[in-house]
């Protein structure tokens, strides 16, 4: 029954999922309430928390759909808006969400490069996400390898599109930096200049994050040995997404341990393409009776691992 419910992409699913979302979201918020005093600050500060929740959810979506990384069904949505729920607590944060919302900006430019329109214009423009989630986090400097995974595996390397990611992320860099400037506050830039690097991984000793990334980590295993020997016997469109997601995850790994300050909320990076691999891999399943068992079992996962871990 909840199988057949998920294979439809409908409004009423979304709909569905937004609102097991927003009861997470609103458990958190109250939980907060009553350690705080109400003010029409902090109520208004919640609000616009729950609208970087809403882009995020619809970036996802249109990056998703839009470029064809899974069937016709909403089993990624599902998963990732479970595994989103789980991070509410520490994702209440400005800074935090617009990284987010603008890394889904910046994913959704280079898996559109399957498509050969406009190739320029998306590769300035993931080189552009890049240089601002630089400018928040300059270990997202990673990605640069996904921007150039995304050319090899869906375009060709030719002069253009190897300098055009460069001056695409180059661009906000000047802005920011003659805006500090202007500001007389240059020494802010060293940040950016300065890469530190963290091999400080004791909060990913926390049972919360530890079960959350050990459990996510092994369905998205399993979601690549099964899917994997399908997606990589066609030489189409969709071999090369399955490689450039296999690819995303693998650095969204390498970020979560190295980005100097460690919340758990990188963890959400990770989840990105972890939830469209897992998605796939729930595809290959035919028998529906599994697929309900499974996606029971990870209701009940996200519940129990929410209020008493």
């Amino acid at each position: 029954m909840l199988a057949n419910f998920l294979e439809k992409s409908k409004p009423i699913n979304f709909i569905f999922y937004l609102g097991l979302f927003f009861s997470f979201f609103l458990f958190s918020v109250f939980s907060d309430l009553f350690n705080e005093n109400f003010t029409w600050i902090k109520a208004l500060e919640n609000i616009s928390f729950l609208m970087l929740f809403l882009a995020i959810f619809f970036f996802y979506h249109f990056v998703v759909t839009k470029n064809k990384l899974t069937f016709d069904n909403s089993y990624a949505y599902f998963i990732f808006t479970l595994g989103l729920a789980l991070f509410t607590t520490v994702l209440l944060d400005f800074k935090t969400l617009s990284s987010i919302l603008i890394h889904l900006l910046f994913l959704r430019k280079l898996y559109s490069l399957r498509s050969s329109k406009n190739v320029i214009q998306k590769i300035f423009d993931s080189g552009f996400w890049l240089g601002i989630m630089c400018i928040l986090e300059p270990s997202s400097l990673l990605f640069i390898i996904l921007v150039y995974a995304a050319i090899l595996l869906q375009q060709k390397l030719t002069i253009h599109t190897l300098l055009t990611p460069v001056l695409g992320f180059i661009s906000p860099i000047i802005i920011y930096f003659a805006y500090l400037l202007w500001q007389d506050s240059t020494f802010a830039f060293t940040k950016i200049i300065n890469l530190e690097i963290s091999n400080n991984l004791s909060i990913y000793t926390d049972n919360y994050f530890f079960y959350i990334f050990l459990t996510t980590l092994l369905l998205t295993i399993c979601a690549v040995l099964l899917k994997s020997p399908k997606a990589l016997s066609v030489n189409n469109s969709f071999k090369k997404s399955w490689l450039l997601l296999i690819i995303n995850l693998i650095i969204a790994i390498l970020f979560a341990l190295i980005v100097s300050n460690k919340n758990g909320s990188e963890i959400v990076l990770f989840l990105i393409p972890a939830s469209v691999i897992i998605a796939n891999g729930f595809e290959v399943i035919q028998k529906n009776f599994i697929k309900d068992i499974l996606f029971s079992l990870l209701i009940a996962i996200t519940v129990i691992t929410y209020f008493w871990l």
